[in-house]
């Protein structure tokens, strides 16, 4: 695992852009965010969707659970999930599909889905310091997390 401290928004949304700089479109990667309510994981998945040249505005999708992000320069997507507001093992909602799809894919609240979260995935744990101080937590499970590790 390795641990950052963040000392404000920017350098939160510059984190997630680091990690994604070194993940590779093919491989699909799942991206778990944990942490409270504004400890910045929308923050972090901004920085995400900038490595991947994403335009758009990137808000939390907490009312729609889930929203789509496209490159304006490829191909490349992202789904950002937000299940805080997702009845906890809700079938009615098929994750399943995005998550084993191709893109990255974010997931703000993961324990609302325990048993659909791949094998392989990334964890990212946000914890509030202060008001803009964040420590950030990152572990990987996935083949290429040797690689990662190496290069954050």
């Amino acid at each position: 695992m390795l641990t950052f401290i963040t000392q404000n928004e920017q350098e939160t949304e510059g984190l997630g852009y680091k990690l994604a700089s070194f993940l590779r479109y093919e491989d699909a990667p799942v991206i778990l965010l944990e942490g409270p309510l504004a400890a910045g994981k929308t923050t972090f998945t901004k920085g995400i969707g900038k490595a991947l040249e994403i335009t758009r505005v990137i808000n939390s999708p907490s009312y729609t659970i889930m929203k789509e992000y496209q490159s304006k320069t490829s191909n490349q997507h992202l789904y950002h999930f937000d299940l805080y507001r997702l009845e906890e093992n809700n079938q009615d909602y098929d994750l399943e599909e995005y998550l084993y799809s191709e893109g990255f894919k974010v997931i703000e609240w993961p324990s609302k889905v325990p048993n659909i979260v791949p094998e392989q995935y990334i964890k990212v744990k946000v914890t509030s310091i202060s008001e803009h101080k964040r420590q950030i937590e990152i572990s990987c499970h996935a083949p290429y997390c040797t690689y990662l590790e190496e290069r954050l």
